[in-house]
């Protein structure tokens, strides 16, 4: 991915096709316009690169320190076109020309600091240097096997490791680096394949460029005067994931990028909440009757936060049975339905689940429209981690009836494995966003620009300032094609019904769900030390101590991250999920190796 800088002095730079030469500061006419020049003098500072990765590759791709590109201090960005950008990139010597006196200026000082007014070559360095470190150590060892997922300290002993402490004088460009090499050497690595630890996993290559465009523009995506481009992708990204959901009339509806899926599942209370009782948007809940939402006990926590955020509290959201795979009980749905109406309550949304966070359950989808129709009230999904499987037509049959919804959390940054954060909200409800949300800010939204202003989303949204984080996914997803996901997608589901079969065949492993509907495969691991003791409570006590035990063992190791968790009654017990489709047969006996080795003397 990474090649390496190319710092040409007085020289032939052939990237531009045609002779450039310097005499004393000054171009011949055969040099490009804008040729660079620093501060007058005659070194020019050109950078050539080239990124070489197949569009459905992903990371790791190496596994040895041999194979990490190590570079001189600048980054190369892929030199096939004779530019970059309309005008070749430039160290030109603006502020000359506008006599702008810059003597005198530290570095690194506050003042004057911000690019493009600081005349100094250091600076571009800096950021080559810093971006060049990023690649090496955080991108492709931090991905290698050969590497720790985590080099482990407690709070205390990082604090005498780490410089953390703000000063009053800022610090060298030396010292900046030597941060952000620790920095790097002391968090997680989540793209790592042994990193099985959340709903997030890997690097993907195109998703990493895009957060990293997106951080260099600096947009906010609010009007479409100051973020046309992503305001157009984000209507082509949320109107094809629409159609993907099966929405009616080709993905009829709305939606838009949130921070985070539990900021999804707000808006979707939000819309239910205005579609019940629209007054509720100028007067409150004040003049309403006490509305209740339903989801079900295994639901993501979000839920019931937002009813607490909004006001609408934690008693009236209610929470409904599972079945022992993690499913919504449809009969206590409506029981409970029928309860809260009898109690003089107004049933305002039903909130299913598309792939618990434990156990990766699908709730009845087509059941729960059925009621959600009877009763006429909001029906939303969260399928924040399990959406990623309607990209399949192997496994979309998980989410049947997801068309039916109202409203959709859809977050590609989990099976989809786009960079952190990429959460959508869609609903078949075309203005209904606007409806609940816009206040009408007239220094913003003005009616009378000059371009068609249905194109500005800020005020159907509860931010104003808020990231393009569209980008990073259109732009993997571009790479790939929707094949390219398909692929993805299906692969991690290989890899999670290969462990399962693995865990099914080895001394010592307990699944706790015979046939995982998801990624996520739970089990027990069971020491010698147990395996003879009656199943009874007291085996239950000893069993709940195993799993934190090895996972204080591997996270001090550094070995693999792997999460563990209690459920209902069930005592403690592993859960990995597979996201990352790097993962091979290989790695999975591994990780099982690895959990045996750390537990079998417990």
């Amino acid at each position: 991915m990474l090649a390496s800088e190319t710092l040409h002095r007085h020289h032939n730079h052939s990237i531009f096709k045609q002779q450039v030469s310097y005499d004393n500061g000054e171009q011949t006419e055969q040099a490009p316009r804008n040729a660079p020049q620093v501060n007058g003098n005659t070194d020019s500072y050109i950078v050539t690169a080239t990124i070489g990765l197949a569009a459905n590759s992903a990371m790791p791709a190496l596994d040895n320190g041999n194979q990490i590109a190590k570079t001189s201090g600048l980054l190369s960005i892929n030199a096939d076109t004779p530019s970059i950008g309309d005008a070749e990139f430039e160290l030109t010597d603006r502020m000359n020309k506008h006599n702008i006196n810059t003597a005198g200026i530290a570095v690194n000082s506050g003042a004057n600091n911000l690019i493009p007014s600081h005349p100094s070559a250091s600076i571009e360095q800096f950021l080559r240097k810093c971006v060049d470190e990023i690649i090496a150590l955080a991108v492709f060892k931090g991905t290698s096997r050969n590497s720790k997922v985590v080099e482990w300290h407690s709070p205390e002993e990082l604090k005498s490791l780490f410089d953390f402490k703000l000063k009053s004088k800022g610090e060298t460009h030396e010292h900046l680096l030597e941060l952000l090499n620790k920095t790097i050497q002391f968090s997680v690595k989540t793209g790592h394949p042994y990193f099985v630890n959340q709903l997030y996993s890997g690097v993907d290559p195109y998703a990493l460029i895009g957060q990293w465009l997106t951080d260099a523009l600096n947009p906010s995506v609010y009007t479409y005067e100051v973020a046309p481009v992503f305001t157009l992708m984000e209507e082509e990204v949320l109107a094809e994931m629409r159609k993907i959901v099966g929405f009616p009339n080709n993905g009829y509806g709305d939606g838009i990028f949130c921070p985070g899926g539990s900021i999804a599942n707000g808006y979707a209370i939000s819309c239910a909440r205005y579609h019940k009782n629209p007054n509720t948007k100028k007067f409150g809940l004040f003049y309403s009757k006490r509305q209740i939402i339903f989801t079900s006990e295994d639901a993501h926590y979000s839920v019931e936060k937002l009813a607490m955020f909004m006001g609408l509290g934690a008693d009236n959201v209610c929470k409904i049975k599972t079945d022992n795979y993690g499913k919504m009980d449809i009969k206590n749905l409506e029981e409970r339905l029928e309860k809260c109406i009898s109690d003089g309550c107004a049933p305002m949304m039903v909130s299913a689940t598309s792939g618990t966070t434990v156990l990766g359950a699908f709730d009845d989808l087509n059941s729960i429209a059925r009621v959600c129709e009877k009763y006429d009230i909001w029906m939303h999904v969260d399928a924040a981690w399990g959406g990623g499987a309607l990209i399949s037509p192997k496994y979309r049959h998980l989410l049947n009836g997801i068309e039916k919804a109202d409203s959709v959390t859809w977050n590609p940054h989990k099976m989809l494995a786009a960079s952190q954060q990429c959460s959508t909200f869609l609903t078949r409800h075309k203005n209904i966003l606007s409806q609940c949300h816009s206040t009408n800010a007239s220094y913003l939204f003005q009616k009378d620009k000059f371009y068609d202003t249905t194109y500005d989303t800020g005020d159907k949204h509860i931010q104003c300032g808020r990231r393009a984080d569209v980008f990073k996914f259109w732009f993997m997803w571009k790479a790939k094609g929707t094949k390219g996901l398909e692929e993805h997608v299906n692969q991690v589901f290989k890899m999670s019904e290969f462990l399962t079969e693995a865990i099914r065949e080895r001394s010592g492993f307990e699944l706790v769900l015979d046939q995982p509907e998801c990624t996520n495969v739970s089990f027990w691991y069971v020491p010698p030390s147990l395996r003879n003791m009656e199943r009874n409570e007291a085996f239950s006590t000893k069993l709940h101590t195993i799993a934190p035990k090895i996972k204080e063992n591997m996270m001090k190791k550094g070995s693999m991250m792997v999460t563990y968790q209690p459920l209902h009654k069930l005592p403690n017990f592993f859960r990995i999920v597979f996201q990352n489709s790097c993962l091979t047969e290989t790695d999975i006996l591994y990780l099982l190796d690895e959990i045996e080795t750390l537990g079998n003397k417990l």
